[in-house]
C-alpha cells in the first residue's frame, strides 16, 4: 500500500514538473524589436534587434516565412532555403534587411534564434501587392507577432503556485481515496 501511495505521489510530482521545460527558451522582448521600411511588394524592410537582444558576436539563425517567400532575399542574398545565419554585433544587436518579393503580398514572419543563447526574436509584417500599394505607401508591421509591438499571449493566466496547489490537492485526494478503500476492506474482513 505504501508503495502505491509513493508511486501516485511521484507520478503527480513528475506531471507537475514537466511544463517547466517549455519555459526554458528565452525570447527577445518586444521592446528589443523594431521594424522600418517600405511594406510593399518589392520593397525593403529592416528588422532591428536592439543592443542586448542576443549575446555579443553570437551567430543568429534567421528564418522568414510568407507568401512567395522563396523570392524574398535576406540582405543581398536571394533566399531559396528561407534561412540565413547572421552574426550579432559586439553589443548583441542585429539588423536584418529583407527585400520583399516583387509579386508578394500577405503576412510574413521572421524568426531569429541565437545559436548559443537560444534567445528567439520574432517579427511579423503585412505587405500589400504592388498594384494595390502603388498609392498606399506602406502596409503594416508589428514586432513579435503581436499588435503595437507586443508579443502574442500564448500562456495561461493561472499562476504556477495555483497549479502546484491544485496538483497537490489532486494527489492528496487520490491518496485519501486509496487509504479509505484500504480501511473499508480491513473493517469488512474483521
Amino acid at each position: 500500500m505504501k508503495k502505491l501511495i509513493a508511486a501516485v505521489v511521484l507520478a503527480g510530482a513528475a506531471l507537475l514538473a514537466t511544463p517547466a521545460a517549455a519555459n526554458a527558451a528565452g525570447y527577445a522582448p518586444d521592446s528589443d524589436v523594431s521594424i522600418s521600411g517600405n511594406y510593399v511588394a518589392g520593397g525593403i524592410v529592416v528588422i532591428n534587434f536592439s543592443e542586448g537582444a542576443f549575446q555579443n558576436n553570437e551567430t543568429v539563425n534567421v528564418q522568414i516565412t510568407g507568401a512567395g517567400v522563396n523570392d524574398a532575399t535576406l540582405g543581398a542574398l536571394p533566399v531559396t532555403t528561407v534561412s540565413k545565419a547572421y552574426t550579432a554585433g559586439a553589443d548583441g544587436s542585429l539588423p536584418v534587411r529583407v527585400t520583399l518579393p516583387v509579386g508578394g503580398s500577405g503576412s510574413y514572419n521572421l524568426t531569429a534564434t541565437g545559436a548559443t543563447s537560444g534567445v528567439v526574436g520574432v517579427a511579423s509584417f503585412t505587405i500589400a501587392p504592388a498594384d494595390v500599394a502603388a498609392g498606399a505607401g506602406n502596409g503594416t508591421g508589428t514586432a513579435a507577432n503581436g499588435t503595437n509591438g507586443s508579443l502574442a499571449f500564448t500562456g495561461s493566466t493561472v499562476s504556477t503556485l495555483a497549479l502546484w496547489v491544485a496538483g497537490g490537492a489532486v494527489v492528496l485526494g487520490g491518496g485519501l481515496l486509496v487509504v479509505r478503500g484500504s480501511v473499508r476492506r480491513q473493517r469488512e474482513t474483521v
